[in-house]
């Protein structure tokens, strides 16, 4: 690479519908929060023509005018789609957040791409969660390409952040992840900082200088050839040895000179294959420069050495009804098959699907059907309904640039879809069809939330029904025990951007509350109760008398209710309004109102009036029963607790054990997970792990992840049982 002419692309670098999947690149940038992914998307942007030199979208604007709440917190939170054009190829580059608390938006990108661009700070190194989304790529065999940036600072080295790279992605055969390129230094300054002016490419033997801001090649002297030699034979040998030709090490090993046009198109195919992983340098185009340092080096490998669409197997596909279907991979020709991998909502427009098609090609104005899995424990309903397709458009910064068709392999923007959801699946009407799912993070950390005002209560529902629909990572609960609107999130982060969503795009302000667990109560002893409802007021009164007697029972057993009246005591149409009026009562709870299980009530006794018994009566009577016995029990308070699965790297396994005992937990076995990590077994009481996604984040370095699921309820110890039953006191 780096032997191709290149001119000013100018309004080529704009791009619009593709005309064929071949001329299609779908690439995703990743990388940890502040390793530079968006200032890499506007310097590939102002290379390709897509800007002007001021960063300007013809039109004004620019490429990272996203998002008002991205502005604030002065950082990603959200995919967006930047489509440039070079060397007559479509390039759509994904922008992911970095940050752990966005990771569905890091999904979504990786779903819609075909290939991921790795960008690594030199002066931050690699981080724990860039090497799992690396392993994530790896499993499904994602080609993948790394660039360094921030070359600039202080003790910035780019041969050493190669050899971390190396040892990071590089697994059993760090030759794989190699240079292409190596920087050219110019004169140290003042502070002894020597600025990296060019780079020098290992195959083609060329210069490449941009001190100026417009690349320029040149050859190099006679004295820089040998400082290049070594990295240079350590290249070819990696590009050989995943060469499709054999014979190639052979000749190459017996002195051959091998053809430098033959070594890069055998690195290209290596590159597209996922086997080899070439690492550049990049940096941001200078005030008024035209061109970025690499910027060209980068396209070239994009629009080379990436796959096409039509090398990316399509996901699994079904009927609605679960048949299975095959489909050729990315024919324009084919029954259409495309998936919403984000929603958004804009000020103007409305809302937008971000829409990526796999199969068959899309047309503006056309009715699709509209299949989902439905996601009822997220708050997402399942859709099976027709639609029809608004506008199409290709999104540039906050433009949008109108399209009338989208082939397979292309994405674009769909206008005013109101029923689809991110990860549902359009497709021709009168061939419905489905995508098997991409996985999901579970939102872990929960927010309480209560509308501010009456006006913002009858808004509430609807900013949550919208907000959920873009977010496919949130989970919405209106828990029917603590009677809280419960939003699941995935980190401190989201909440906030989900909070400052519902004010500044719906026009909802909501209070953040201490979220409730929902807790039990029980009997723990055995007690008896008389319940005596008998009033007399003219016309017919009210007369009920029953006794009972109430037990504790095992954990899991619920409200057994049992009948031992014997003589008639109590009338036979009457003990079935007991039993309602003690279950009733049970729900609302006999002493912090909480719901009472695990018990057996029987009724034992009773007295009745032939004219002013009555259904209403008994079931009053069972009540007062039920809370008199609890007056003269021990009742416990049961908390629920949770099976908690931590799987963590074997570095952190000790702090991680630590801290869950130090929330009650129980640690009930580790077993050895593949990459070094260890998956740890805990039972723990929910109470204790309200803010446990936060703090395990912090704990293991954003390295681990955990998974929960009720397990059972259990008594609470005194002391905390107590406390609570003063702040229920202290509330009522």
């Amino acid at each position: 690479m780096g032997d191709k002419a290149h001119t000013h692309p100018g309004a080529a670098g704009r791009a619009q519908a593709a005309d064929h999947p071949a001329s299609v690149r779908n690439v995703v940038l990743v990388g940890h929060s502040g390793s530079g992914k968006t200032t890499l998307v506007e310097a590939l942007a102002l290379t390709a023509g897509a800007v002007n030199r001021a960063g300007r979208v013809e039109n004004g604007g620019t490429v990272s005018d996203y998002d008002e709440i991205e502005h604030r917190q002065q950082r990603s939170v959200q995919l967006s789609l930047v489509p440039v054009e070079w060397d007559g190829i479509k390039v759509n580059l994904l922008d992911t957040p970095g940050y752990a608390d966005f990771v569905g938006e890091l999904r979504a990108g990786l779903r819609a791409a075909d290939a991921a661009l790795f960008v690594v700070s030199a002066s931050d190194g690699v981080n724990g969660s860039t090497r799992m989304v690396w392993d994530e790529c790896a499993a499904v065999g994602m080609p993948r390409a790394i660039v360094v940036t921030h070359l600039e600072a202080a003790r910035a080295d780019f041969e050493e952040m190669t050899r971390i790279c190396a040892e990071a992605f590089g697994g059993d055969d760090p030759d794989a992840v190699l240079p292409l390129y190596l920087p050219l230094r110019g004169p140290e300054g003042p502070d002894g900082h020597a600025p990296v002016t060019g780079l020098v490419g290992l195959l083609s033997q060329k210069l490449f200088d941009y001190s100026t801001g417009e690349r320029k090649e040149s050859e190099p002297g006679e004295d820089q050839l040998p400082l290049m030699e070594g990295a240079r034979s350590r290249l070819i040998e990696g590009i050989i040895a995943e060469s499709e030709d054999e014979t190639l090490m052979d000749r190459y090993l017996g002195g051959e000179r091998i053809d430098t046009r033959t070594l890069i198109e055998d690195l290209e195919r290596a590159v597209a294959r996922g086997v080899f992983f070439p690492v550049l340098a990049a940096a941001p185009a200078a005030e008024g420069a035209r061109q970025g340092l690499g910027t060209v080096e980068l396209l070239e490998l994009v629009t080379g050495g990436f796959p096409t669409p039509l090398e990316h197997g399509t996901p699994r596909v079904t009927t609605v009804d679960g048949r299975p279907r095959e489909l050729k991979p990315c024919d324009p020709d084919a029954p259409l098959v495309a998936e919403v991998v984000k929603t958004s909502s804009d000020p103007y427009v409305g809302r937008l699907s971000l829409i990526r098609v796999f199969s068959g090609t899309l047309r503006a104005d056309q009715t699709v059907h509209v299949s989902g899995h439905g996601m009822a424990d997220r708050g997402h309903e399942d859709h099976d309904v027709d639609e029809r397709i608004g506008a199409l458009s290709t999104p540039f910064g906050k433009q949008q640039r109108p399209v009338s068709h989208v082939i397979a392999g292309d994405l674009a923007c769909v206008a005013k879809l109101s029923r689809a959801e991110t990860g549902d699946t359009l497709s021709a009407k009168d061939d419905p069809l489905l995508m098997e799912p991409w996985e999901m993070p579970d939102p872990l950390l929960p927010l309480a939330i209560q509308a501010h005002s009456k006006p913002d209560e009858d808004k509430l529902s609807q900013g949550l029904a919208r907000l959920v629909a873009e977010d496919p990572t949130m989970r919405l609960e209106q828990n029917q025990d603590t009677h809280q609107v419960v939003l699941w999130c995935l980190g401190e982060a989201h909440a906030d951007v989900a909070l400052e969503r519902l004010r500044s795009r719906y026009g909802v302000q909501v209070d953040v509350v201490p979220h409730r667990v929902a807790l039990r109560e029980t009997f723990g002893d055995k007690a008896a109760g008389r319940g005596r409802h008998v009033k007399q007021s003219g016309g017919h009164g009210q007369f009920a008398i029953c006794e009972i007697e109430v037990e504790p029972l095992p954990g899991g057993s619920g409200i057994e209710f049992v009948d031992k009246v014997v003589g008639g005591a109590v009338p036979r149409q009457f003990i079935p309004s007991v039993e309602k009026g003690v279950r009733a009562q049970a729900a609302k709870g006999v002493a912090a109102g909480h719901p009472l299980i695990d018990v057996r009530v029987t009724l034992l006794d009773g007295k009745a009036h032939s004219v002013d018994s009555s259904d209403a009566a008994f079931q009053t009577a069972g009540a007062l029963a039920l809370r008199e016995a609890a007056s003269a029990a021990k009742i416990h308070l049961l908390e629920p607790v949770a099976e908690v699965s931590v799987l963590v790297g074997d570095d952190y396994v000790g702090a991680v054990m630590s801290d869950l005992s130090g929330r009650r937990g129980r640690v009930l076995g580790t077993e050895q997970s593949a990459g070094g990590r260890t998956l740890v077994k805990a039972e723990v009481p929910e109470i204790e792990i309200g803010r446990y996604a936060v703090d395990l984040r912090s704990l293991s370095h954003g390295t681990a992840r955990f998974s929960r699921r009720y397990a059972r309820h259990e008594p609470m110890p005194p002391q905390i049982a107590e406390r609570v039953r003063e702040e229920a006191r202290a509330a009522s």
